[in-house]
């Protein structure tokens, strides 16, 4: 193979891969998933099969035409011949003939209540849902995807949280190494401040795999192979963006109710099951039908030339048929009443789902503006412990405080900062959210 050929291949190789070797955005995350999460693709095909119902839907407003033939063969071996040498007499002989017959026919249905208008639009209809049916499972994965990267970016800030604790503990340790060589402090407590190095070397690493833990669910919902190198772009999220105003409960709730693809297609269902209805008592009407057939015959026992036989024995017909539903088993007003029960159940859906969709929206914002609160009050209280984790030290340093109190001090520290952290993750991910549930993109 020429170096050219080489190169070109190994371009277009490059170009088929995942942008494995860079960090994804969120947009990039859910953009590829569009593409290529596996429900999203099965959603397209439904589409596809109900594209399909509907062009056959409309055929049925036309005629069928089909032709037909048939080819025989008979054989009689002990057949009598008459007319001998004009005197009557008998044989025996094989005698085989064949035969074949040709037609074709048409239908076509005049008139059946309506039917196959309400037909088609009941099948608008359904390509319609199938296309929500798509939106939806595709919104519900952005959410998804959303959450993930968020749990990704609070995950790494833990790691950083847990590592600069270490680092903190490995410092005491060392400082506490340096008192017992001058015998300013027991060996006791410097095996205490060594159990807390390797406490905070322990967290290190917790949280650096609850980090791959996400990420490894973020690949699966990307329909990544396992092989992958993957990792998201580090983002700065500030502390005042957890400040931010919420949106109101009302004004996502009423924007979602015009966009959200689940309660519109709650409402299509109220308007295919009202169509069912009219379908259903279509059945009690009658049904008028034409049809038209043409054919001919040929038989190989007749003296007469094919085209001749063809042509003698052709025959054409034209009907009308009229078809009235007297007594049907009460099949057609048992299908009247279950298509308006139907109705009635597909209203009570709709109900259902926004409810529903109510209830997530406030749910979402009363997780939203609680980790608000409480991110508040947690920078305060960070600062506190900060403060107090910096003067016991100085105290520890001098021999005014024990180890326990340092160690308890550290421990409220460590505890506040996470804290501080969950709250304000809690705060972004429940905001973009809501974002989302308002027809807004998000802004990570």
């Amino acid at each position: 193979m020429k170096k050219k050929e080489w190169l070109t291949l190994a371009a277009a190789c490059m170009l088929s891969l995942p942008a494995s070797a860079q960090t994804w955005n969120l947009k990039q995350c859910i953009d590829y998933a569009m593409e290529h999460n596996i429900q999203l693709q099965q959603n397209r095909i439904s589409e596809k099969q109900a594209e399909t119902d509907l062009l056959s839907s409309k055929a049925q407003m036309f005629p069928s035409l089909s032709f037909s033939t048939s080819q025989n063969v008979s054989n009689s071996p002990w057949r009598e011949t008459f007319n001998y040498m004009g005197e009557t007499g008998s044989m025996t002989t094989s005698n085989t003939t064949y035969s074949g017959n040709y037609g074709l026919s048409a239908n076509w249905t005049v008139w059946n209540g309506g039917r196959r208008k309400m037909n088609i639009e009941s099948s608008k209809i359904s390509l319609e849902k199938s296309e929500l049916t798509s939106e939806a499972n595709a919104n519900s994965i952005q959410e998804q995807i959303l959450q993930l990267y968020v749990q990704i970016l609070y995950a790494k800030e833990s790691v950083k949280v847990n590592e600069s604790t270490l680092e903190v503990a490995k410092a005491q340790r060392n400082r506490a190494k340096e008192r017992v060589e001058v015998g300013d402090l027991s060996k006791a407590d410097l095996a205490q401040l060594e159990a807390q190095v390797a406490s905070g070397e322990y967290n290190v690493v917790n949280a650096k795999s609850q980090v791959e833990k996400y990420k490894m669910q973020l690949k699966q919902m990307l329909e990544l192979t396992g092989s992958s190198d993957f990792d998201i772009a580090t983002i700065e999220v500030t502390d005042q963006q957890a400040m931010n105003l919420l949106p109101s409960v009302t004004s996502v709730y009423e924007q979602a109710l015009l966009t959200r693809p689940e309660i519109r297609n709650s409402q299509l269902s109220i308007d295919a099951a009202d169509l069912n209805v009219d379908i259903a008592k279509a059945g009690k009407l009658p049904t008028v039908s034409m049809n038209a057939n043409i054919g001919s015959n040929t038989n190989s026992s007749n003296s007469k030339a094919w085209v001749n036989q063809f042509k003698q024995n052709w025959g054409n017909n034209v009907g009308l048929s009229v078809s009235v539903p007297i007594l049907s088993q009460r099949q057609n007003r048992s299908a009247v009443e279950k298509a308006k029960y139907q109705l009635q159940a597909s209203q009570l859906d709709l109900q259902n789902q926004q409810k529903q969709l109510y209830n997530t929206i406030e749910g979402y914002w009363i997780d939203g503006t609680t980790a608000q609160e409480q991110f508040k009050s947690s920078i305060t209280n960070v600062n506190s412990m900060q403060t107090s984790f910096n003067l016991l030290s100085e105290q520890f340093d001098l021999g005014l405080k024990n180890i326990v109190e340092l160690m308890d001090s550290k421990n409220n520290l460590l505890q506040a900062e996470q804290s501080k952290l969950q709250s304000k993750y809690t705060v972004i991910m429940n905001e973009q959210l809501l974002k989302l549930y308002s027809g807004e993109s998000t802004n990570l």
